[in-house]
């Protein structure tokens, strides 16, 4: 506690300083922090250069108070960077990858070193198909484990980034950047130190830049979720998608658990109420946020469980789930599935999956069979990545109405029991 309030205090006196004495406090900083805490300022690392503070509004009912912000931030900081060491200190399964990975990914684990893996705290797999040549942006990298997976499926004309604000982690990530060069036989990743944030304040990450944005159980950790969906839509090309994991409830999180550091910690006091999340995306830019997996979140805790239960909010539940929201303009996407009698045909010739393959949970398209889809499903795989794979048919001159079923309740099928959804049925909806 000594050393994490000291640094704190004396980054507090440093943005209190001059320009004219910046540079002088900033070296003190550095002297002070590397007896206090035992590690020095890398500069291996990239970094902006951040203000604690922010000004930004929160989302929802969240308390607008920069103060509460920076809090936030700190403990996030601390847990992450002190109190948890390995996986195992976890409190609860929430930061748990739901079941096991497929083969590809196995073996690009295999490349990956032990220290990297120790330190993973995801709560879901945020890898998608088809990222040969891809740039990627994974926003709260940690040490690093899904920037190197990524890094092996880019292959090497591609480039993956990692952000992350906690520099224990980054440490580990950016110390096994060459182990990990030799590994894959090239150098493609690079890694920043920043709040994911404020992206903007980054050098290097450029407007329509990125082709794919994955995170994995970090966006719920910030206070500023809005700030950070709009720097996404602004840093992703058109057609490309923010492809990420993250904890989601079944109704608002009450403000006591808010304010419950371990609870913030283990990814549950962050978590947006399903609907808030839907809301949100479609209001910076990502029209119709496509769900591809989710699983129902046991807390495994006598005491975590036990603050839950306080104050009447057992029936609170909480779920991983991964969505894909894809950038598209808005002549491209409507709010609602509506069909215009369109279809398409799967080739078969994504990698890994010549019998079928999914978009989300509820299109679930088979080869060679002639699959119903809205405008909008057509158009996310048409103006995509995706769409030399797919054959399409039809175009938008006649109009049928809404697709049955295109409705608005809770959409995770774990809701229902605790098996982990991974795919829907046939046709649109």
């Amino acid at each position: 506690e000594y050393q994490f309030c000291t640094a704190t205090a004396i980054t507090a006196f440093v943005t209190l300083q001059s320009q004219k004495t910046m540079k002088l406090t900033t070296a003190l900083l550095a002297i002070v922090v590397t007896s206090v805490t035992g590690f020095s300022f890398d500069r291996n690392i990239k970094r902006p250069n951040l203000a604690l503070k922010s000004n930004t509004d929160l989302f929802i009912d969240l308390t607008t108070d920069n103060k509460m912000e920076d809090n936030t931030h700190s403990s996030v900081i601390d847990y992450y960077g002190q109190t948890l060491t390995t996986t195992d200190d976890l409190k609860t399964n929430a930061c748990c990858t739901a079941g096991s990975p497929p083969d590809h990914i196995k073996a690009c684990l295999n490349k990956i070193h032990p220290s990297v893996i120790s330190k993973y705290y995801g709560c879901g797999l945020c890898v998608p198909d088809c990222l040969d040549g891809a740039t990627v942006l994974d926003l709260g990298c940690g040490a690093g484990r899904d920037v190197y997976i990524a890094a092996q499926l880019v292959g090497e004309k591609g480039r993956v980034i990692g952000v992350d604000m906690t520099k224990e982690q980054l440490s580990v990530a950016q110390e096994t950047q060459e182990y990990h060069a030799e590994k894959f036989g090239y150098a493609n990743t690079e890694f920043y130190l920043g709040l994911i944030e404020k992206l903007d304040e980054i050098e290097g990450l450029e407007d329509e830049s990125v082709d794919v944005i994955i995170s994995n159980c970090v966006i719920n950790l910030c206070p500023d979720k809005e700030r950070v969906l709009k720097n996404c839509f602004r840093l992703i090309k058109p057609g490309g998608e923010l492809y990420f994991s993250d904890v989601y409830s079944n109704r608002r999180v009450p403000q006591s658990l808010r304010e419950d550091e371990v609870l913030w910690g283990e990814c549950l006091s962050g978590a947006l109420y399903w609907n808030d999340f839907q809301n949100l995306a479609k209001k910076c830019g990502f029209i119709d946020p496509r769900l591809v997996e989710d699983a129902r979140i046991t807390v495994e805790n006598d005491k975590v469980q036990a603050k839950l239960n306080a104050d009447g909010h057992k029936n609170l539940e909480f779920f991983s789930a991964t969505y894909r929201l894809i950038k598209l303009p808005d002549t491209k996407l409507e709010p609602f599935c509506e069909d215009f009698g369109q279809a398409v045909i799967y080739k078969g010739t994504i990698p890994r999956h010549e019998s079928g393959w999914a978009l989300d949970n509820h299109h679930y398209i088979e080869t060679g069979k002639i699959f119903p889809v809205c405008g909008n499903t057509f158009n996310m795989l048409k103006e995509t990545r995706f769409e030399e794979h797919f054959d399409f048919i039809g175009n938008f001159d006649n109009h049928y109405g809404i697709f049955d079923g295109c409705g608005t309740s809770i959409p995770y099928e774990s809701s229902k029991s605790d098996q982990v959804s991974t795919k829907g049925g046939g046709g649109c909806c």
